[in-house]
């Protein structure tokens, strides 16, 4: 990107766990705490280059992968989240797709939940 000459975005995926902590997870917990780190300081490394770099934290969301944890306590997990429900993986893609138009184009070094309220409370 910055041998091109026009910028670029850069978009890391961390999760709600790298803005906030939970017990039994501290190794997850910590990896997605570096994606948000390496997100703030590749942000203000690459901003001279007009290269942008945030991460999407997604929340709680409908794949195969989160059908047994569901399962097993989703209504624990819904009852912290505002919105009451399972976000979808469109949803991510849209935030994604959002912090990589020119109308993000002033937005650097965020990690930007997109959890339905979870990290809010």
């Amino acid at each position: 990107m910055r041998a091109q000459g026009s910028g670029g975005v850069i978009i890391n995926t961390a999760s709600i766990l790298g803005l906030v902590g939970t017990a039994t997870s501290s190794a997850y917990v910590a990896a997605k705490h570096g994606v948000v780190g390496l997100t703030k300081t590749a942000a203000a490394d690459h901003a001279e280059d007009n290269i942008r770099v945030n991460a999407v934290c997604p929340g709680y969301i409908e794949t195969p992968m989160t059908e047994e944890t569901m399962r097993r306590r989703g209504e624990r997990i819904l009852a912290r989240v505002p919105m009451a429900r399972m976000g979808q993986a469109s949803e991510i893609a849209e935030a994604v797709v959002w912090l990589c138009s020119p109308k993000a184009s002033f937005v650097t070094g965020v990690s930007w939940a997109v959890d339905g309220g979870y990290t809010a409370i």
